[in-house]
């Protein structure tokens, strides 16, 4: 039997993003988003490294090289509920080491840290035409919420 060259190995080191991650984290996320969003992680990583108590930032390092991150955030009382919650604001895995668990790696991780914070429950979102991504947040034990998040448009005026 011989070693698949792309799987992460037990030994992938998971640890807290630094500021020198964000050239592999645009990166990564430029491979899956097909678009560049520097800025938005440019400003999220700043931010996180800035108060670490209200962010989780992960990433998977595999021979040396960052192969996916998950952030996410604190957030306490949203929507007038006590206590404190996370919403998981993205998570990403190079597409060579998609399907390895990678992703659950990184959840795992993350929910790990907000254990240690106290955190009851984590929240995301997802679109609903992203099905790898729905499929990804099934297996790993998500349900839909009990709320709904409704978007439109305010370009044209309604009738």
């Amino acid at each position: 039997m011989t070693k698949n060259k792309n799987a992460i190995s037990t030994d992938g080191a998971i640890a807290p993003l630094c500021a020198d991650d964000l050239d592999a984290v645009v990166a990564i996320d430029k491979a899956l988003s097909g678009t560049s969003r520097r800025d938005f992680f440019k400003r999220r990583l700043a931010a996180a490294l800035e108060d670490p108590r209200d962010f989780v930032y992960v990433g998977l390092h595999d021979t040396g090289n960052l192969v996916g991150y998950a952030f996410a955030r604190m957030v306490d009382g949203e929507f007038g509920k006590p206590g404190a919650r996370a919403t998981l604001d993205i998570i990403g895995v190079d597409p060579a080491h998609q399907g390895k668990n990678a992703g659950h790696r990184l959840l795992q991780a993350v929910e790990n840290v907000l254990r240690h914070k106290g955190v009851s429950e984590l929240t995301s979102q997802v679109e609903w035409s992203n099905q790898d991504m729905l499929r990804f947040f099934a297996s790993s034990g998500f349900d839909v919420a009990p709320r709904i998040v409704l978007t439109r448009s305010t370009a044209q005026p309604i009738m």
